[in-house]
C-alpha cells in the first residue's frame, strides 16, 4: 500500500492510520521533520509495505512534541518524558518528570527575561545618547 493509500483518519478513532501526508498537513508540518522525528526515536510508525502507516497514538506524541518545542524543550527531554509516559501506567512519573522540566524551563525563561530586560535598559539609554548627539549637532 503506498503511501497515498494509507486509510484516512477519523476524528475520535484510536484505530485510525494516517499517510506521512496527511499528518503533516494535518499539524502544519512537513513530511521531511516527520521523519526527523522518527529518526530520532520519537514516534515509530507501522509499515504497510514500504509506507509508514501512522496511528492515533503517533500523531498525538507528535502533538507532545511540537508543544514541548514550542516551550523550548530539547528533543532529549522530550524523548525522556515520552518514554516515561510509556513506561508508567498510572502518569505519576511522567507528571512528576514533567513538573521539574517545566520548572527548570521557568527558571531558565526567568534569567533570560532579566537579561532582555538588562539589554532593552542599555539599548535604550544608547538610542538616548544617540538622539541627544543628532540634535546637537543639529543646532
Amino acid at each position: 500500500m503506498s503511501s497515498s493509500q494509507a486509510p484516512a483518519a477519523v476524528s475520535g478513532d484510536t484505530a485510525s492510520f494516517y499517510s506521512v501526508s496527511q499528518l503533516a498537513k494535518q499539524l502544519g508540518l512537513t513530511a521531511r521533520t516527520i521523519r526527523f522525528y522518527e529518526d530520532k526515536g520519537l514516534i515509530a510508525p507501522q509499515r504497510a509495505g514500504t509506507a509508514r502507516v501512522y496511528t492515533h497514538r503517533d500523531r498525538a506524541r507528535l502533538v507532545l512534541i511540537l508543544r514541548g518545542k514550542k516551550l523550548g524543550f530539547s528533543l532529549r527531554e522530550i524523548r525522556d518524558y515520552l518514554d516515561l509516559y510509556d513506561a508508567a501506567p498510572t502518569h505519576h512519573l511522567q507528571t512528576h518528570q514533567l513538573l521539574l522540566l517545566v520548572r527548570k524551563r521557568v527558571a531558565k525563561l526567568q534569567e533570560q527575561r532579566v537579561a532582555i530586560d538588562q539589554s532593552l535598559a542599555e539599548l535604550t539609554e544608547i538610542d538616548r545618547q544617540c538622539e541627544a548627539v543628532l540634535a546637537s549637532q543639529a543646532e
